[in-house]
């Protein structure tokens, strides 16, 4: 999320209140154009960092796109999160070479670090995991990626040891920050 989308978005579970300053302004260019809905989507995600439902409600609203349509697309693409996400978003490659390089033990490590799941995020919004089907990097299997708003960061030749020391150093990099 850039520091725009922070001041957009809403982090409180019950929280009714939405800026829809810059959908509108979305929704505006492209309503008129065949096909809009995954890209108002893409638009959307990228202002509030994912799909909460109020912006959903707002966006079937003024297109006409039924909540059941626009939920139908948003769940079919996995680029598309109905959930908030954490600062430092884990992507670990679960492809083939890290499989058999031991991918598996590295996730254990990092779920039973942060109690969270395969697309889940900590409770302190920190962190999320999210398990994706190759990186690209298999010399360097298994590896995982860590994106933030301030761009991203390839850790490679992965050991449960390594990946709690990466995410230790993140810890104390935001405590440090704090």
């Amino acid at each position: 999320m850039s520091a725009e989308t922070q001041n957009h978005e809403c982090l409180c579970e019950s929280c009714d209140t939405f800026d829809f300053t810059q959908l509108d302004k979305v929704l505006d260019e492209y309503r008129d154009l065949q096909g809009n809905l995954i890209i108002i989507l893409q638009e959307a995600q990228e202002i509030y960092g994912y799909l909460p439902r109020e912006v959903i409600k707002h966006i079937s609203e003024e297109t006409g796109y039924t909540e059941a349509k626009i939920y139908g697309v948003a769940t079919f693409y996995a680029q598309f999160r109905l959930q908030p996400i954490g600062k430092y978003l884990i992507m670990l490659c679960k492809g083939t070479a890290c499989h058999v390089s031991g991918a598996d033990r590295v996730e254990e490590a990092i779920v039973n670090e942060l109690e969270i799941s395969d697309g889940e995020t900590t409770e302190d919004r920190l962190f999320t995991l999210n398990n994706v089907a190759c990186l690209g990097c298999c010399s360097l299997a298994p590896v995982m990626m860590v994106k933030t708003d301030e761009g991203e960061e390839t850790y490679g030749k992965l050991t449960p040891e390594s990946v709690i020391a990466i995410i230790n150093s993140i810890r104390k990099k935001e405590d440090l920050e704090a």
